[in-house]
């Protein structure tokens, strides 16, 4: 699995040079892709290559806990049967023009994209972070976040969080400001979630049409020569006869039947079956 992330110079009215990905797309894909990870079935349950494309068309906000919530529901559309959604959503800080901060004087606002929350913290004109006047901002605008003083990107699922990211302009945060930031992140998180099971409660229960279905199967290890054959001729034969996609043997005797029609899938299944059912030799 992997997520590769776009963001061309069009998306923010920009014109420029469009080539291999620079440093900052590395670091958001970087980002969403560990926060998508856990969340990736395994490869004896579904032993496929998985890849997120995220072409960023439009941004004034976090485009990289965008790509969480819309690579999550891609995956879901997808037919990849995830072990549970996974949401993101950034925080952010604004000081007052002493450019200190305290939670006294910080205010929280909170405003609902499409697809992730972007958090910020305003703060009042005391200009020290304490817990009164810190105000945490969550899905900040652009303007918001180039003049913040934190950004504070969290993803995650409904239990816990997956992977987060934290930038600030300040000398520090109180653990007080973190952790009011830590649950208005958890009540954004929660918030799209529930958005998020509105388009989609859970994955497809089948894949596209277009995507090869595996079966899998275990033969003996001494067996393996009878379906691979001379040369390879009795499993070309086999997947020319049945209309497969491939046939894949490994040395453990584990094979892999890929194909599109389900049918001639598991005919092949007991063929093979047949083939290998005195065991040894071949």
């Amino acid at each position: 699995f992997y997520l590769q992330y776009t963001f061309p110079p069009s998306c923010v009215g920009e014109t420029g040079r469009v080539g291999m990905p620079g440093r900052r797309e590395v670091g958001h894909g970087n980002l969403a892709e560990r926060a998508l990870a856990p969340a990736i079935p395994s490869e004896e349950d579904f032993p496929y290559a998985m890849r997120v494309e995220s072409l960023v068309t439009e941004s004034n906000g976090s485009s990289s806990m965008a790509s969480v919530c819309g690579g999550c529901l891609a995956l879901m559309d997808a037919g990849v049967p995830i072990k549970s959604p996974i949401a993101g959503i950034a925080m952010g800080m604004l000081l007052g023009d002493k450019g200190t901060v305290s939670d006294e004087n910080a205010v929280i606002v909170i405003k609902s994209p499409i697809a992730g929350i972007a958090m910020g913290m305003l703060l009042g004109d005391k200009g020290t972070v304490s817990d009164e006047n810190a105000v945490i901002v969550s899905d900040i605008l652009g303007t918001e976040d180039a003049l913040g003083t934190m950004d504070f990107k969290v993803a995650g699922n409904s239990e816990g969080i997956t992977t987060f990211q934290l930038d600030i302009k300040c000398e520090g945060l109180t653990l007080e400001t973190m952790a009011r930031a830590l649950d208005q992140a958890r009540e954004g998180r929660l918030h799209i979630l529930a958005e998020m099971q509105k388009a989609l409660k859970e994955p497809r229960a089948e894949l596209p049409s277009t995507v090869a279905k595996v079966l899998k199967m275990k033969i003996a290890p001494d067996s393996i020569g009878k379906v691979i054959g001379p040369g390879g001729r009795q499993i070309r034969a086999l997947i020319e006869d049945f209309g497969l996609a491939n046939i894949n043997v490994e040395e453990s005797g584990d094979v892999q039947i890929s194909g599109f029609e389900m049918g001639r899938m598991e005919k092949a299944r007991e063929m093979i079956k047949t083939l290998t059912a005195g065991g040894g030799g071949g």
